[in-house]
Formats: C-alpha cells, structure tokens, sequence
C-alpha cells in the first residue's frame, strides 16, 4: 500500500508539473521526503502529510483515502485483518475490561492512553496514531454505520484516564452517543462477581454475509480467531456478558453517577457531598439544636 499511494503521488505530482522541491515547499518537507514517499522507503507518510498532498495535488481524497492501509502496514497481520474486517462489519460487539473502545474515545481520553504506549517513538507518531484512531470513528457516522453494542466493565468507568477533567468528558461522550439508535452501552458491575472474560477484552464482528470474527485482547498483545467453532463460543460468552450486565437505563445511571462521585471537579460537590450538605441543612432548620445532654439548646428570640 506504501507502493501504492507513493506511486500515486508521483503520477499526479507529474501531471500537475511540479518538481519534488516544489511539491516539497507546498507541502512543508524537504525535497526528499517527497522522493522517500514516491519510491514508499522510509517513515511512512503521517495523516497530515497525506492531507496536504492531497490538497496540494488536487487529488480529491484519494490520498487521505489510501492513507489508513498505508498506516495499517505498520500493525501485525492479525491486527491488520481486525482493521479490515472492522471497517466493513454490519455489527461490532464489544466488551471493553479495562478502558473505553476506540470507537467511542474522546480526543483527550485516547491521546493520554496512547501516550504510555511502548512503541510510541515521538509526538508526530502519537498524533498519527490518535488521527487514525479518531478516522475510524467516522464510521459511526456514514450510511452503512454498523450496529454497536458496548458492555463496559464499571473498571472502565472509575479509571481516571487523562485525569478528572478528561474524564468527565469522556463519560459524556458515552452518554451522548448512547443516545443513537444504533449504539447501545451496558455496564457490567463489580458486584456481578467472576465471568468467562475477567481479565481481557473480546470483540465479535458480524459480517455482511453473516459470517463472525472475534478478537480477544490485553495488554500487549491481540488474537484473531476465525474458526467457526470457537468464535461461537466467544459470541456465548458475549451473550452471557450483556445478560449479566445492567439495562441500558440503568448503565447510563451508574455513568452518571461515576461522573458526579468519582470524577468531579474540585470546584464541584459530588452527589455524595450534596446530600451530607442537605442533611445538614436540615437539622439546622428544626426548631433547635441538640445539647451534648440531650436537650435542644433554644432559639435567640428577638428583641422587643
């Protein structure tokens, strides 16, 4: 694919007589830089090189839309054939253990996790990374958006990722995108003890020929599974998540709730400091306080 958009570039930058200099300057590199694209050696072109060729070129999305198999090169075949068989899936159900999918990450939330990331080699990187990322949520969006469906262990909701303000914003997003008909978000209590996937992540695609792909992952590492029989049984287990977890209604309750107890602000008293305060404010209106012996200690009265 680097071959391919490299030799896409070189066709058009020709057709549009320009020199690799000049298209350089367009475009805010050196001159070899465009020589390492066009014969695909080298770092491979960032999302934001591939816009401004684009533009430069007039090539009317056709190297922004090349760019994320070029990107996924970079990945493992697994992770590549994921990739694939996600961009084309007509139903994605997931369960997410330890932090909020791809799919639903604010800008904030999914830089700050992709940052303590071993194989980030610079801040470029971290925001090709993150572009790519928020590129595939556009999915979410088009015409053939696929159906949705999230259970998220409560884990996922108490992790301040990015810190309390990220967070809150990231739990909004979750409520907010809940609200489409095509994405549903359940959460999975601690209560609800020991299951199947306690320790890792799954996620079963449903293809367009009905077909399913499931993927299970942890921390450094991922598996594709395509055997019938057992992807089967993680769309079982899928199954016996989302029964076990809260309704719908309910989940969108506890992500408030996680919002307002855990990752409020300073400047902002949580549910629970609200109802102390409000319990207090009660006594204070009875008809007296309570001495140390029992009795009320009187109201002042007035002056005549």
């Amino acid at each position: 694919m680097a071959a391919l958009f490299g030799s896409r570039v070189r066709r058009l930058r020709t057709a549009a007589g320009l020199t690799q200099a000049e298209l350089g300057r367009m475009t805010h590199v050196v001159s070899t830089r465009i020589t390492q694209i066009e014969r695909s050696s080298g770092a491979k072109p960032s999302l934001e090189l591939a816009r401004a060729l684009d533009a430069a070129l007039v090539a009317d999305h056709l190297l922004i839309d090349l760019w994320p198999y070029v990107y996924r090169e970079a990945f493992p075949d697994w992770a590549r054939a994921f990739m694939g068989h996600s961009a084309r899936a007509v139903a994605i159900h997931e369960y997410a253990a330890h932090v909020v999918p791809g799919l639903l990450q604010t800008e904030e939330y999914g830089r700050a996790l992709l940052r303590v990331g071993r194989t980030l080699r610079s801040e470029e990187h971290l925001e090709e990374r993150l572009s790519a990322r928020l590129q595939r949520q556009e999915r979410l969006a088009a015409a053939d958006r696929p159906e949705l469906w999230v259970v998220l262990d409560e884990a996922v909701l108490r992790r301040p990722v990015g810190g309390p303000a990220a967070m809150r914003a990231q739990l909004a997003r979750l409520l907010a995108t809940a609200e489409e008909p095509h994405i549903t978000v359940q959460v999975l209590p601690f209560t609800q003890g020991e299951h199947d996937a306690l320790g890792g992540s799954l996620t079963v695609l449903v293809l367009p020929d009905g077909a399913e792909i499931g993927y299970t992952e942890g921390a450094h590492y991922g598996q594709l599974i395509e055997d019938p029989e057992e992807v089967r049984s993680f769309a079982v287990t899928y199954d016996r998540l989302r029964a076990a977890a809260l309704p719908p209604l309910m989940s969108l309750d506890v992500i408030r709730s996680a919002m307002e107890d855990d990752h409020h602000e300073a400047s902002v008293p949580s549910r629970s400091d609200r109802r102390r305060l409000a319990q207090k404010q009660l006594q204070q209106s009875g008809r007296g306080q309570l001495r140390r012996d029992g009795g009320r200690i009187p109201r002042p009265r007035p002056r005549p």
